[in-house]
């Protein structure tokens, strides 16, 4: 059968469109030359063959010629068992004449026409970006997939359609007073541009960001396209994520505020009265009129957190409490609790 091109994309003979394009992907990039520097030749000739053995069982009309009659098949050798012109004397193609499959071995370059990743795969060996000829393959011979996942998506096999930088993604701290008013904030980032001669500079940026009443942990905040600029790269996203820092007095679940008390028992039997300064400065006046009891929550509506969608309204003000029970009671004591309490 002379060459075995199964073997050399490492698949079975059942091998889908699908195997064989993960096949020839996880090769091709192995043996690409210009990641085997110490061992280039080698590995252009792996490449042809990779490329080669793609192209035929990519094909269905060559496959199947492949299949029955084996590489001389493809290259308009007849068979031992055959006539000059393939069984029967017909040729592999009916209608035609003796069949012969010019392979026309693709180098590196124009496998995948760009240059720069790699440092020199377009033409000529030279040059940066995706100064190449571009794809030899419209649409995508490898799937659309091929050079954002294997290429790490700085790269297209179509130089007219850069590909967009992953997102840049940076941790704000607020806290919890910030959250509650709304404030702006300043941040200052250094990041490369491109001239009109297409050289690099570096160059300062004040970006504001203007955090909303009532903005949440995790809430983001994107600033599009504001990190460097590269030669056929579209600029990345510069992303502020918001995170919440620790309030001495008030914690947040929703948009609730939740604040602990510690009172005594006779105060949890007797009545206590909260002070509070809220986190826009106001005093309240909170009495406790009910029995505290392990697990009472007082609830003051709408002294929460404003709500992102409408900041008029708020969440609810939670007031729990820690009641300190004595360690220990004199004999009169339990005697007057009893008599208190007793009936």
């Amino acid at each position: 059968m002379g060459v075995d091109y199964y073997k050399i994309l490492q698949v079975d003979r059942s091998a889908k469109d699908d195997d064989l394009k993960k096949a020839y992907r996880k090769l091709a990039m192995k043996w690409h030359p210009d990641k085997n520097p110490n061992n280039k030749k080698e590995a252009e000739a792996k490449f042809k063959q990779i490329s080669e053995a793609y192209e035929v069982l990519s094909d269905p009309q060559k496959r199947a010629i492949y299949d029955q009659y084996g590489e001389e098949g493809l290259k308009g050798v007849p068979p031992p068992s055959a006539g000059a012109g393939g069984p029967g004397g017909a040729s592999f193609f009916p209608g035609e004449g003796p069949t012969t499959f010019r392979f026309n071995p693709r180098s590196a370059d124009d496998i995948f026409g760009f240059s720069g990743q790699f440092g020199g795969m377009g033409p000529g060996g030279g040059g940066g970006g995706m100064r190449g000829g571009g794809s030899r393959f419209p649409g995508g011979m490898f799937g659309d997939d091929f050079f954002g996942s294997g290429f790490g998506g700085e790269a297209s096999m179509n130089p007219q359609r850069p590909q967009k930088a992953a997102p840049i993604e940076n941790r704000l701290p607020c806290s919890l007073v910030d959250l509650y008013k709304g404030t702006a904030k300043k941040m200052k980032i250094s990041r490369e541009i491109v001239d009109t001669s297409g050289r690099s500079m570096t160059v300062e940026e004040i970006l504001t960001i203007d955090i909303k009443p009532g903005w949440k942990k995790g809430t983001k905040i994107t600033f599009p396209e504001k990190g460097n600029e590269a030669p056929h790269i579209i600029p990345a996203d510069i992303v502020f994520i918001i995170d919440e820092k620790p309030h001495d007095v008030f914690t947040r679940e929703g948009n609730d505020l939740i604040v602990t008390q510690k009172v005594s028992l006779v105060e949890a039997l007797t009545g206590y009265t909260v002070h509070l300064t809220t986190l826009d400065g106001r005093n309240l006046t909170i009495p406790i009129n009910s029995i505290i009891h392990p697990g009472y929550e007082e609830v003051v509506p709408r002294e929460g957190m404003p709500i992102p969608k409408d900041p008029s309204k708020k969440g609810n003000l939670r007031i729990k409490f820690n009641i300190k029970f004595p360690s220990r009671l004199t004999s009169e004591q339990k005697a007057g609790i009893k008599r208190l309490l007793g009936s």
